[in-house]
């Protein structure tokens, strides 16, 4: 039978609960558990995405301060935490929903795991836990997106029978060094063209560089770059921005920040070394083997664009991140040409809900149904088209 604690500690109110070995707790503040935290992802057994590092969360969290935070922590019997899973809770058409920090700017919603042991627990062992405290909390459902069925070769426990996820990410391994990888990711033909186009490039407006953001000055420029690139394509495509949002750019601001460490997001232009016009620009969530792309962006100028600035930034940046010495290097979720060109990996994704009240099997059931018919869209070109079509639509002229 389960046994049930309750306390009261500087982080607020603490539910434990007791389930096949591992004990349960739900911390409200992020500052108590932030020495925790940051001490199991410095370990090198650990297994996580770069979406669950400290920084990264507490930049989103901080940017939304309106936001329910809750982060769940698993202990054994000998009180070692095992798991840790950040999530927002809020209210969704009367029902009580908790979500993995991060929404739509992350890739992977995978709890953070003290090591592959740890990660080879029985899924129940993982989801009752949570289901308990679930009651505890007043949650009525746990929707888990993004969700990788693998990830750095180890089984993801939450993921057991979850819903394959409309799409999925993509992403390859780095090789020894530079040279061998491009040459690996880039066909001969690709790097031929690519040098080619870098050097009509130069030939318009002088040598250029993929240089990475280190200074506060340089953050500040490329992301202004970013949004008015992208800015530039939605409108064009009549989709809405979401990076017009104050609070997204908040949260990307702080994440890019340098505060003396590696930030949560790595930021990289391809800028013009004489006027430091940036031609393109990519960002990613970084760990110390992973480099995971959020967002890219391009100068639409036709002068510019004919010469593909993305992808010449792109073979830059892959080099760049081998010779740093990161392992992996993804391109997110979602299909993109650009995507399969180089990829030589596909990251399965399941969507996961775990409910806990009748009204949440409810939930669970609609997003079933929702997850289904995304991916049965996004797999048909024709019913893909159709669907773009009718964003365009409803997002209107001028939004």
């Amino acid at each position: 039978m389960a046994a049930l604690a309750h306390g009261r500690t500087e982080a607020g109110a603490m539910c434990d609960r007791v389930q096949g070995g591992l004990s349960a707790e739900i911390v409200e503040d992020l500052g108590a558990v932030e020495t925790l935290w940051r001490g199991m992802e410095s370990d090198p057994a650990v297994l996580a995405t770069p979406y669950q590092r400290f920084d990264w969360v507490a930049a989103y969290a901080r940017s939304a301060p309106e936001a329910t935070l809750r982060i769940v922590v698993l202990r054994d019997a000998s009180g070692r935490p095992r798991v840790l899973l950040p999530l927002v809770v809020a209210r969704e058409g009367g029902m009580l929903v908790a979500r993995v920090v991060g929404a739509k700017h992350a890739n992977y919603h995978m709890p953070l795991f003290a090591s592959r042991e740890a990660a080879a627990m029985r899924p129940e062992d993982l989801i009752e836990p949570l289901r308990l405290l679930g009651r505890d909390a007043g949650i009525d459902v746990y929707a888990l997106s993004h969700q990788p069925r693998f990830w750095d070769g180890a089984a993801n426990p939450m993921s057991f029978r979850a819903e394959p996820a409309p799409s999925d990410a993509y992403g390859l391994i780095l090789g020894p060094d530079p040279d061998s990888t491009v040459k690996r990711v880039f066909s001969s033909d690709a790097r031929k063209k690519l040098r080619s186009k870098e050097k009509k490039l130069v030939e318009a407006f002088g040598p250029v560089a993929c240089r990475r953001a280190t200074t506060a000055e340089e953050v500040e420029r490329y992301l202004a770059a970013f949004y008015a690139q992208k800015a530039g394509r939605l409108a064009a495509m009549g989709l809405a921005n979401p990076y017009a949002d104050a609070a997204v750019r908040d949260f990307l601001a702080r994440g890019a920040a340098l505060d003396g460490g590696t930030p949560a997001i790595e930021v990289t232009a391809l800028v013009a070394s004489q006027t430091g016009r940036v031609f393109a620009v990519f960002a990613g969530a970084v760990d110390a083997q992973r480099y995971s792309g959020m967002m890219t962006s391009f100068d639409s100028d036709p002068a510019v664009s004919r010469s593909s600035p993305g992808d010449i930034l792109l073979h830059h940046l892959i080099a760049d991140q081998t010779a740093r010495g990161r392992r992996a290097f993804d391109l997110g979720v979602g299909e993109a040409r650009y995507k399969a060109n180089i990829c030589d990996e596909t990251i399965e994704l399941g969507e996961v809900t775990i409910p806990v009240t009748l009204r949440g099997h409810l939930f669970a059931l609609k997003a079933v149904v929702t997850a289904r018919l995304k991916r049965r869209i996004k797999r048909d070109p024709r019913l893909m088209g159709l669907a773009m079509r009718l964003r365009r639509r409803v997002a209107g002229p001028g939004e």
